[in-house]
């Protein structure tokens, strides 16, 4: 499958090995992009809207907005959903000329983007989704391994 030979390809690409911390994986997508990288919450995003967070991308930095959720795991693959579009190059050079005139102060990059969001069945948007939940199985066994889960649990 294209999907999980991509994916796979993308993990094996940001050289952290099988567990990594969440901090470890920000710091690489911003070093890659050369550019700043923020992860804002944003109280006032409601995922009932359909929104759980953004990715904003100008030509100093990159910020990831999301929703505010009880669940710090939730919170965190909002996140890793957006880390994962960056890591795998979606929408660079997309232009959106319809954009430009309804929203001309936003760059030609982010309009795309916003203006795509509702085809969550895309394979772009499967493969980000996909690359998240891997990301996400490197986190949660980093925190395994510093907790000695294994050891306690088996």
């Amino acid at each position: 499958m294209k999907i999980e030979q991509t994916v796979s390809a993308a993990v094996a690409g940001l050289e952290l090995g099988n567990t990594f911390a969440l901090d470890d994986l920000l710091h690489t997508v911003q070093d890659r992009r050369h550019r700043r990288l923020r992860v804002v919450e944003l109280a006032d995003l409601d995922t009932h809207d359909g929104l759980c967070a953004l990715w904003l991308s100008t030509d100093a930095e990159d910020v990831v907005l999301h929703a505010r959720s009880d669940s710090a795991l939730h919170r965190q693959q909002f996140v890793l959903h957006e880390l994962a579009h960056m890591i795998l190059g979606h929408g660079e050079g997309d232009g959106c000329a319809v954009g430009e005139v309804l929203l001309p102060n936003i760059p030609p990059y982010t309009r795309g983007r916003l203006l795509r969001r509702q085809d969550l069945d895309s394979e772009t948007e499967i493969a980000a989704e996909s690359l998240a939940d891997r990301l996400a199985a490197g986190i949660r066994g980093s925190v395994f391994a510093e907790s000695r889960y294994s050891e306690i649990f088996g």
